[in-house]
């Protein structure tokens, strides 16, 4: 084994992914509670549109019952929104890991071609989990994330 494990399943494989899983979840669920917390804060000091940067209509409320009709809504709103995007960015990270580490086994080397198959596989799955899927944004997403892991596994030679 080539490091210790946070989680110990008898197969690299599933540690990988469970590792994966677990980090990334909790970096998604951070990313989505300090987003929110920028916008109460925002709109809580009443900043008009000039002074802060505008940002799309689909991101800005993406807690929409956030605003409840009291503490209780509000917070179930947050924790099942905070929860469904940790858990798409910890899917992410685990597919990407099993599939860049299944295919370094397979193929028996780490390259550049692995890491664009995984990045691809990765972006589609994360547009069909999407709320509003269709081929074309499928197609975009499978297209980003293969260039995306591509450019990061040449340039982390350089780097």
């Amino acid at each position: 084994m080539e490091k210790d494990w946070l989680f110990d399943f008898g197969h690299p494989l599933l540690n990988r992914v469970a590792e994966s899983f677990v980090k990334a979840a909790g970096i998604g669920a951070i990313q989505a509670v300090s987003r929110e917390s920028y916008f109460i804060a925002v709109e809580g000091a009443g900043w008009d549109s000039g002074r802060v940067p505008e940002i799309g209509r689909s991101k800005r409320h993406r807690f929409s019952d956030l605003r409840g009709e009291n503490c209780k809504k509000s917070l179930e709103a947050m924790v099942k929104s905070t929860g469904k995007e940790a858990f798409q960015w910890g899917m992410a990270a685990g597919v990407y890991s099993g599939l860049t580490y299944g295919l370094r086994e397979v193929r028996g080397s780490h390259d550049w071609k692995n890491s664009a198959v995984a990045g691809a596989i990765t972006g589609a799955t994360l547009a069909l989990v999407s709320d509003d899927a269709s081929h074309e944004q499928v197609a975009q997403c499978a297209i980003t994330g293969a260039a995306l892991s591509t450019a990061a596994n040449l340039l982390s030679g350089i780097f």
